[in-house]
C-alpha cells in the first residue's frame, strides 16, 4: 500500500458500501451528510490520504482565526456495512487522487459497491420536496435501485469547454477498476446553494438509510429542517418582494432576472447574519 495513505487503525470490514462526500458542496450536502452519519453511528476516523500531492501548500483556509487544512478521511462504524470518505477537492493529480481512493475502498475495505453524493442547483423553491437524481457505472446497479425514489433517466452532457464532475470521473474510475458505483444528486434550491439545505441533506440519508440498513434516527435533521422554514416562512412576512418570489416559484413561474437577484441576495444577508 503507498505511503500516500496514512493508517490510524485496522478495522475489520463485511463488505461495506462507500460513501463519497465533499467539502464545499451546494447546500452543504457532503460536510452535513458526513457529520450526521458520524454522529448518529459514531463513526472513528481509520485513514486519511495525505494531502501533500494534491493540494498547493497555501491551500489552508482560516475562517475566526482557525486554520482549516485540506483533508481526506476515511470513517468506519463497529456494526453497520458503511464506510464515509470526507474530503477536500483536490487541485492537482485528479487521477492518482481517485485511484487512491478506490485503493482503500477495494484492498483495505473490500467494499461491494461505492456511492457519491453531491448537489444540484434547482429554481424551485425550499418548499417543494427535494428530488433525488442517479447516474450508474453499470447495468447491475441501475437495475439494484430500480425500486428507489429516484429520477434515473437522467440526460445530463457535460457543456462545451467544460469537465465532468468529480463524481463523475470517480464513478468512471469505479468502473474500470471493477467496482459498481452510483452518483446521487440532490436538488438544491439556487438560494441555499451557499447554506445549508437540510431538508436536500434528509433525502439522501432517507436514500442511505433504505439501502444500507443503517437504522437512522432522523429527529435532530427533522428539527433542523423545521426551523430553517421557519425562519424562511418569517422572512416571506417581513419582505413582502421574497413572498411574491417565492410564490411565484412554487407555482413554477419564471422569475425576472432582477426578482431573482433581488431573492438571492436579500436571503443571503437574512442567513448570513446567523
Amino acid at each position: 500500500m503507498t505511503d500516500s495513505i496514512k493508517y490510524f487503525s485496522r478495522p475489520r470490514f463485511n463488505n461495506p458500501a462507500l460513501v463519497v462526500c465533499w467539502e464545499s458542496d451546494a447546500g452543504q450536502i457532503g460536510e452535513k451528510i458526513t457529520e450526521y452519519i458520524n454522529h448518529e453511528l459514531r463513526g472513528q476516523a481509520f485513514c486519511e490520504i495525505s494531502p501533500e500531492e494534491f493540494f498547493p501548500l497555501g491551500g489552508v483556509v482560516i475562517e475566526k482565526d482557525i486554520v482549516f487544512f485540506p483533508e481526506t478521511t476515511f470513517y468506519s462504524f463497529n456494526d453497520r456495512d458503511i464506510v464515509v470518505l470526507f474530503s477536500s477537492i483536490p487541485r492537482f493529480e485528479y487521477h492518482r487522487f481517485l485511484n487512491l481512493i478506490i485503493d482503500v475502498a477495494q484492498d483495505t475495505c473490500h467494499a461491494k459497491e461505492i456511492y457519491t453524493i453531491g448537489g444540484m442547483i434547482s429554481m424551485e423553491a425550499h418548499s417543494a420536496p427535494r428530488d433525488a437524481w442517479a447516474t450508474f457505472n453499470s447495468i447491475q446497479i441501475k437495475n439494484s435501485l430500480s425500486s428507489y425514489e429516484l429520477s434515473r433517466e437522467m440526460d445530463f452532457e457535460t457543456p462545451p469547454g467544460g469537465r465532468p464532475t468529480l463524481n463523475s470521473f470517480l464513478l468512471w474510475t469505479a468502473k474500470q477498476r471493477g467496482l459498481d458505483g452510483a452518483n446521487l444528486w440532490l436538488q438544491i434550491p439556487f438560494y441555499l446553494v451557499d447554506y445549508d439545505d437540510p431538508k436536500a441533506q434528509k433525502r439522501a440519508l432517507e436514500f442511505l438509510d433504505s439501502r444500507l440498513d443503517l437504522r437512522l434516527n432522523f429527529a435532530r435533521i427533522d428539527a433542523e429542517i423545521l426551523h430553517q422554514e421557519e425562519r424562511l416562512d418569517r422572512l416571506c412576512q417581513e419582505k413582502p418582494e421574497v413572498g411574491r418570489s417565492i410564490k411565484k416559484l412554487e407555482e413554477n413561474e419564471a422569475l425576472s432576472e432582477a426578482e431573482h437577484e433581488t431573492l438571492v441576495k436579500v436571503i443571503d444577508e437574512y442567513l448570513g447574519k446567523s
